[in-house]
């Protein structure tokens, strides 16, 4: 009997240890930013990304005419961006899910109400999503879901848009990308719901919660607060791709792999790497550097 329960005790360390150390992610890239990174379908041929997000509509809500801004890859104002329909769809069909990320460091956007969040919500679904709008910026390609990259403006109703988003007849992914320290004035409401699939938490540009050079403490400590208090199925800890892609918080590669990614992937919470951006992976590697390990 003895032996039996230290037999079992053995087995069941093992296959948590082994467990947490086979935990596999994938990795999430911010594209669309800067016209020398490369078209879509060939951020998505890499084969180093799960998740692509198309950066940024960002101005949206409060009255305003919905515009994207994908900087030098297409004129919006020109219908041009429509070129990247089939490079969704090619992306799509690699098994990458493929978001619109709304927000972002620069623009002008903000929900003034419950019915201004439903009509934002119906915009994207008519625009991106399933609806069928005749004015779609990206053409018929179907998104997989919306992005929450929120940096300006009101902090109110995004809860709202998130409701009505979840609440149409095709399942739309939700992500989002909060700021490390916990919690994130613009996304704790909405992340309360419940209702986000993925969430890749920005660990830069704040020192109290993010890297610095041979301390890994604030970085892990957050990440252990982010991991055990929101109802969301994966987290991923949210990097620059290279210095240049950030002021602070560059992780270098085999820092990474030797002292994060071993720690952060024994939560069942741990869903990958999101890097900003596909412009600094292609100066830097870091993706190539790191794939073997996610």
């Amino acid at each position: 009997m003895k032996n039996s329960l230290l037999f079992s005790l053995l087995y069941i360390t093992i296959f948590l240890t082994t467990t947490a150390l086979g935990r596999k992610g994938g990795i999430a890239i911010y594209w669309g930013q800067n016209g020398n990174e490369g078209t879509l379908a060939e951020t998505c041929a890499t084969g180093r990304y799960s998740y692509v997000n198309i950066a940024f509509l960002n101005v949206f809500g409060s009255g305003q005419t919905p515009a994207i801004n994908l900087a030098g890859h297409c004129n919006p104002d020109f219908n041009t961006c429509t070129i990247f329909s089939d490079q969704i769809k090619a992306c799509q069909n690699e098994g990458i899910k493929v978001m619109l990320s709304i927000g972002g460091g620069a623009g002008s956007y903000s929900l003034a109400s419950k019915q201004d969040a439903k009509n934002v919500s119906l915009y994207l679904w008519e625009n991106f999503l399933g609806g069928k709008s005749t004015s779609r910026p990206l053409g018929e390609a179907i998104l997989d879901g919306i992005d929450f990259d929120l940096e300006l403006g009101s902090t109110l109703y995004y809860a709202d848009l998130a409701r009505y988003l979840k609440g149409y007849s095709r399942k739309v992914y939700l992500t989002g990308a909060p700021q490390c320290p916990f919690p994130d004035r613009f996304m704790g409401e909405p992340l309360d719901t419940g209702l986000f699939d993925y969430v890749w938490v920005q660990f830069y540009n704040n020192p109290p919660c993010q890297y610095v050079t041979g301390n890994a403490a604030n970085l892990l400590n957050s990440w252990i607060r982010w991991t055990t208090s929101v109802p969301v199925k994966k987290i991923f800890l949210g990097l620059p791709a290279a210095p240049e892609a950030a002021g602070s918080g560059f992780i270098p590669a085999d820092s990474l792999i030797s002292e994060i990614l071993p720690v952060i992937k024994r939560s069942n919470k741990y869903g990958g790497v999101m890097l900003w951006s596909k412009f600094f992976d292609d100066q830097s590697g870091y993706s190539a550097s790191i794939i073997g390990s996610v």
